[in-house]
């Protein structure tokens, strides 16, 4: 099984269906290594019901080890081999970001987002200063508000 997992492969297209396929053998070993804690743990449960308790638990604990390191061992080989399907496939997505940033398209995007930011910048800067103002003609006004309300 370890031979399977051996060669990292480079970028391509059909990577993604192979990591694919490989995290359905991930799900696969950690449901045998979740059968064999379970039956790691029954083994434990009945050894307790012996009377030579240490040399059952001794017996479990070998038969589990034999269970579990050939998985351990092939879930090694599987995680390395999708490190370096992942680390392809975001490196592959890295490049496609950059050449899209780099598109005239998307320069003259930032460059119309970045005029309409100034624009709404200026915009609210004359609002601010508008505000400003009236708050400082507020007394005046009031004055004359008052004054042209009285009746002669």
């Amino acid at each position: 099984m370890l031979s399977a997992f051996s060669g990292i492969v480079s970028a391509t297209p059909a990577e993604q269906a192979e990591l694919d396929q490989l995290n359905k053998i991930e799900q696969e070993l950690e449901l045998q290594r979740d059968w064999a804690k379970y039956r790691w743990n029954k083994a434990l449960t009945d050894c307790y019901q012996n009377y030579w308790v240490n040399n059952c638990l001794s017996n479990a604990r070998t038969q589990y080890r034999k269970e579990i390191d050939p998985i351990t061992e092939q879930e090694r080989a599987l995680h390395e081999v999708q490190r370096g399907l992942r680390k392809s496939l975001k490196d592959q997505e890295d490049v496609k970001r950059a050449a899209e940033r780099a598109s005239p398209e998307k320069a003259a995007e930032r460059a119309k987002n970045q005029s309409d930011f100034e624009e709404k910048q200026k915009a609210a800067a004359a609002r601010a200063a508008d505000l400003e103002q009236r708050r400082k003609d507020a007394p005046k006004r009031a004055q004359e508000n008052k004054a042209g309300t009285q009746l002669d």
